[in-house]
């Protein structure tokens, strides 16, 4: 069909801050910046644009929120959609603010703001998500989890418990809830505009797990716990990275893109936004094929080769920024790392809540790294786990790493936050950002 007159003038409007915005991101790109200044450029230039591009998606905008898991929820959900042939756009190194959203998506689109795809899922941060909603109007809003977070910046817990649930109330079509967070599963559903659907993991499994899921207590209503509501989509078994989701009464058997339990709550919520997007479309089989072929999303569990020998000693990263996402994935280790880094930087602010997380699986660390190497040095010690060396220079540890004879497994394990994830895959050489497909 071709364009009408006004549709053209729309279009033609764009065209300076969608240009303006596309150089301004080949720029920060050449000098090794972030991805906030074109998108800040861009909403400023055009406040109207970020609504227009919204408006294309045949299958809508799906928001995904938590404190912990939206870019790997991000990446399955995108990946289930995918094989099931829709063309997906995404923000897959985490941009989730609003300049970092418009960022992402300048990258596809045309100087007249068209974007070539079925379906948007995006990763959004909780502070956010009201207003976006507002710009966007998601037709999918996932919410993960409730988890004791960024404590500096969001102050309580339940506040942002509320900062999702308000959020909530903007999506068209459909609400996703954790049912085993003890906020989320409090929902009010009749406040919501669009029918709820709940996710979760079979008790017995959640109960099996060290430290169970690592959701925050709830500390207002009166009651700590959950409410008891039924699952759409559950977590039935886990053997190490295979799965069994039940999602609508049929059995989805999948494989994980990395180990750990939250990995499979991740799971169990991706499909439920994927049956949700696509109706009686979804398909199990063609869910598991998806999953067949995902990589780790964005420094989520990659393995990255050690040194230039693709087939010598291997770094499994693992990634953290908060106390519930080091103690999951301290669950989820198969035996005691045989060589390992944690590293952590300027950019978390406020590390107490190193204190509370359990390093008992973790009874060495060869090297302790980052400009807070030393107080997280002092919280290890703390904890009666063995420290070989502080360095807090990234680029000096990893050459200690790299000193050190190969393990039997020929896997080191890297625990970092997402700054010093970042610096230690470019001091690997993997520094390009844009690692997952479109």
């Amino acid at each position: 069909m071709q364009a009408t007159p006004q549709a053209r003038s729309a279009g033609l409007r764009y065209v300076f801050p969608v240009l303006a915005g596309k150089l301004a991101r080949f720029a920060t790109r050449l000098r090794g910046g972030g991805s906030a200044f074109p998108g800040y450029l861009t909403n400023r230039l055009a406040p109207t644009l970020l609504p227009t591009l919204a408006d294309q998606f045949r299958y809508g905008v799906v928001f995904v929120l938590g404190s912990n898991g939206k870019t790997t929820t991000t990446h399955m959900i995108s990946e289930v959609l995918r094989a099931h042939g829709l063309k997906v756009f995404t923000n897959p190194t985490g941009a989730n603010l609003p300049q970092g959203v418009t960022s992402a998506l300048l990258a596809d689109a045309t100087l007249t703001g068209r974007i070539k795809a079925d379906v948007a899922v995006l990763e959004i941060d909780e502070g956010f998500a009201a207003d976006l909603a507002d710009r966007l109007s998601p037709s999918v809003i996932l919410s993960l989890n409730v988890q004791v977070d960024q404590l500096y910046r969001f102050y309580e817990t339940e506040r942002v418990a509320d900062m999702m649930l308000d959020a909530s109330t903007r999506a068209s079509a459909h609400v996703v809830v954790n049912r085993d967070d003890p906020y989320l599963s409090k929902i009010d559903v009749d406040a919501m505009r669009a029918p709820v659907t709940f996710f979760g993991v079979a008790p017995e499994i959640v109960a099996a797990s060290a430290h169970g899921l690592a959701n925050a207590v709830d500390t207002r209503s009166g009651t700590a716990g959950i409410v008891e509501r039924p699952a759409f989509s559950e977590v039935r078994a886990v053997a190490g990275r295979d799965v069994v989701v039940n999602v609508g009464g049929a059995d989805a058997r999948i494989t994980l893109p990395a180990r750990g339990l939250h990995y499979a709550a991740d799971a169990a919520a991706a499909l439920a936004v994927a049956s949700g997007v696509l109706g009686d479309r979804f398909d199990a089989v063609r869910a598991a094929a998806g999953f067949a072929t995902m990589a780790p999303a964005y420094g989520r569990g990659e393995v990255i080769p050690l040194r230039r020998d693709p087939a010598g000693e291997q770094v499994e990263f693992v990634m953290f920024k908060n106390g519930p996402s080091i103690q999951m994935n301290l669950d989820a280790l198969e035996g005691t790392p045989e060589r390992a880094l944690i590293a952590i930087d300027e950019g978390t602010p406020d590390v107490s809540w190193l204190y509370d997380v359990d390093f008992s699986a973790l009874p060495r660390v060869d090297v302790v790294t980052g400009e807070k190497a030393y107080q997280l040095a002092l919280a290890l010690a703390y904890a009666g786990v063995e420290i070989g060396t502080v360095e807090p220079d990234m680029e000096k540890a990893v050459e200690i790493m790299r000193s050190f004879p190969d393990t039997d497994r020929g896997t080191q394990t890297w625990f970092v936050n997402y700054e010093l994830m970042m610096i230690g895959r470019r001091l690997l050489g993997h520094g390009d950002q844009e690692v997952a497909r479109r």
